[in-house]
């Protein structure tokens, strides 16, 4: 478990369906960009497939809560890159925060944090990892320097000085 990225990362174009009348990707369309990144990458780097999981197993992960901060307009037809990493967990919950970047990575666009809640879909009650999901995540966590979203934005809006 040790060779496992810490940071995952896919492309996406942004789509017509997905866009307001300004050609710019609809603010609910972010979240939809970034879930779908996040699964599909769970599947590719870490063997995960939460709907397998639930078919087979009645559990899986749902969302707890989202922030999202919107940076810089997605354009229709647009190549961005997407990112994730785990930045803590607990018995029970996951925390992970998303990026959206331009096809260089030199503007973030959007910047997303979610809970997920490790759950029991046939009890309808939150569910305790498993010691190997445990391993998994201690092996993959990319935490950052603070807690606070608001304090991660401030920062990533703070120009670095230059030196």
């Amino acid at each position: 478990m040790n060779n496992l990225p810490k940071i995952l990362e896919s492309n996406a174009t942004i789509r017509f369906q997905d866009c307001d009348p300004f050609n710019h990707l609809n603010n609910a369309s972010y979240i939809n960009y970034f879930m779908n990144h996040r699964e599909d990458m769970l599947i590719t780097a870490y063997n995960i497939d939460i709907y397998k999981m639930a078919r087979k197993d009645g559990k899986s992960w749902v969302v707890g809560t989202n922030q999202i901060a919107y940076l810089r307009p997605a354009l229709l037809m647009e190549e961005v890159i997407l990112q994730s990493q785990l930045l803590h967990y607990t018995q029970s919950e996951l925390f992970v925060e998303m990026r959206m970047y331009n096809n260089d990575k030199s503007h973030l666009k959007a910047i997303l944090w979610s809970s997920f809640v490790h759950f029991n879909l046939i009890n309808q009650q939150r569910e305790t990892h498993t010691n190997d999901f445990i391993k998994l995540f201690e092996s993959v966590k990319n935490p950052l320097d603070t807690l606070s979203f608001e304090n991660r934005i401030k920062s990533i809006k703070t120009p670095k000085p230059k030196v």
